[in-house]
């Protein structure tokens, strides 16, 4: 049979995916294991997560430089050492402190995991955090901070997140150059030692998962105590958001500003989660968005302009944010304004609704590509207890969601008259 290649494929509307799920084993000393064997190379990559992200901070910066530092040094290894070795058997490591969750990443040829795991676990269970090192890491942190503290962007960022959450809220708070002279290494060996437990950790190992991969994770992992679960995670205060509605952080010398404004939404785990999803699309969750569009492509104020929604364990906002030249601050937040007011009056008309949705559905189904892809949208539940039907249900509302409902979504959820408003540089 022959193919006509002058012919375009007939179109397929994807009405639903089949995920491999992952499987669940536990090590003898309860250590959860989420195995998923759809690798087709020798290759594994396996993240440690522990309850230790920065909400569960006991002062600013703590979470972050423990994470950063697991692997500067453990019980005769120091940082170079250790660098080398990995190197020599072509593994590398990556590290992330959420507000939620720290996790540290190994990647791995299979049969080099009997010699790399036993240094993992000597990083995430003995580091030592050596002395010189802590001081190294101290100054070129308290570096770029100054550094970053003087960017629009970083300003718009931070004071984002403090008038809506509130400074004393674990989601609105930030550190300050001071917090760098409180914190010292003993700080570090504390919260290392009561949150990077086997009993607050959990490993999620993608690729080619053998039951050999299972039997040396047992090996170096399996045999440690226990310890005890921090019980704190589970407190969290309500959000404080500002009174004031319309914030400026001036930068007087500055050239452009950065807009961030947006409002108090909710996690995924809320009902209109997914709906809510496409109507971000729409206004501006990908480059041909409304606010591109109009922004970009027609006004010419901004290389960039987009818009999310940020799901955390206890709490979701949404928020617009765009850098743009300080002589169109107003005129851009006019024109954001005036596209979130058409989603509230207007219906979405069905071809641009019909582009977002095979928008969306290719990214996702391209975000679902490989086993470490696989391992990723894994992460996405298991932090707030969601089933694979989560993502069933993600499709099945990307396809049948209608004009008037998105409509009723931006009138319940997105009204710019009580959104927080900040902008870093200057108002003209």
């Amino acid at each position: 049979m022959s193919i006509d290649r002058t012919l375009a494929p007939a179109f397929q509307p994807v009405k639903d995916v089949h995920l491999l799920q992952a499987s669940e084993v536990k090590l003898s000393n309860g250590i959860p294991v989420f195995r998923l064997d759809a690798g087709t190379q020798e290759v594994v990559k396996i993240e440690w997560q522990f309850a230790a992200g920065i909400r569960m901070q006991p002062q600013p910066l703590v979470a972050t430089a423990v994470n950063d530092m697991l692997d500067e040094g453990i019980a005769g290894r120091s940082a170079e050492e250790l660098a080398e070795e990995l190197d020599y058997y072509g593994a590398f490591i990556e590290s992330e402190t959420t507000h939620d969750v720290a996790s540290f990443t190994l990647y791995s040829l299979n049969r080099h995991l009997p010699a790399v795991l036993p240094l993992v676990r000597a990083m995430l269970f003995e580091p030592v955090f050596p002395a010189a090192e802590f001081d190294v890491y101290l100054s070129n942190r308290r570096q770029k901070f100054v550094v970053d503290a003087a960017k629009v962007g970083n300003m718009a960022r931070r004071g984002f997140a403090e008038f809506l959450f509130g400074s004393a809220h674990p989601y609105g708070a930030k550190a300050e150059l001071a917090d760098f002279d409180r914190l010292g290494r003993e700080q570090l060996v504390n919260f290392h030692r009561s949150h990077y437990t086997p009993a607050a950790c959990t490993i999620i190992a993608a690729g080619k998962v053998t039951d050999a991969v299972t039997g040396e994770l047992e090996k170096a992992f399996g045999a440690l105590p226990v310890g005890e679960k921090p019980q704190h995670t589970l407190i969290m205060p309500a959000p404080a958001t500002h009174a004031a509605r319309i914030h400026t952080l001036e930068k007087p010398d500055a050239l452009q500003s950065a807009i961030r404004t947006g409002c108090m939404l909710f996690n995924k785990t809320h009902a209109d989660y997914h709906a809510m999803q496409v109507l971000n699309t729409v206004l501006g969750g990908y480059f041909g968005s409304r606010l591109m569009a109009n922004i970009r492509e027609d006004k010419g104020y901004t290389y960039g302009i987009g818009s999310g929604i940020v799901s955390m364990q206890h709490a979701g906002y949404f928020v617009i944010s765009t850098e743009v030249g300080v002589d169109v601050t107003n005129a851009t937040l006019h024109e954001i304004r005036t596209e979130i007011d058409k989603l509230r009056q207007h219906e979405i008309p069905a071809d641009e609704l019909e582009l977002v949705r095979n928008y969306m559905t290719g990214v996702f189904l391209r975000s679902t590509d490989g086993p470490f892809a696989l391992a990723d949208r894994l992460k996405g539940l298991l932090g707030y207890e969601l089933g694979y039907d989560y993502y069933s249900r993600f499709l099945h509302t990307v396809q049948s969601i209608t004009a008037p409902q998105l409509q009723q979504l931006a009138q319940r959820y997105l009204n710019p008259e009580q959104m927080t408003e900040v902008v870093a540089g200057m108002r003209k």
